[in-house]
């Protein structure tokens, strides 16, 4: 079965401060949990905020090291989510579930896209 790839993107600028409620916290688990026990998931992080990455950047011939945070980037990757789907539709299916346990206040958008195998 293919793999697919959610990369979660949020707007740093208008996520919550204190971070997810522990009622979406909730909701996140038990979502997590079904889609493990039905063997979808494969694995799921979220990541540290961009103000604590680093940017390597190659162009040039030449690489450059950027600490955060990035100024100039809107939405950045918040997280991700490995999944195995028997197609696209069924991963997209998944992933609208992802983001319906969010409140009303959060932007968040997942990119989702086949691992290219072999």
């Amino acid at each position: 079965m293919p793999r697919y790839l959610s990369l979660v993107q949020i707007d740093e600028r208008n996520a919550p401060a204190e971070g997810p409620s522990p009622e979406l916290m909730r909701r996140m688990g038990e979502l997590i949990e079904e889609m493990t026990k039905a063997g979808v998931l494969l694995d799921t992080a979220g990541l540290t905020p961009s103000a604590q990455g680093t940017r390597v950047r190659y162009e040039g011939g030449q690489i450059s090291v950027t600490d955060g945070p990035f100024t100039e980037t809107k939405e950045v990757v918040g997280g991700y989510a490995l999944v195995q789907a028997k197609d696209m539709a069924e991963a997209i299916e998944w992933t609208k579930r992802f983001l319906k346990v969010h409140e009303a206040h959060w932007t968040v958008t997942c990119e989702v896209r086949e691992v290219a195998e072999g």
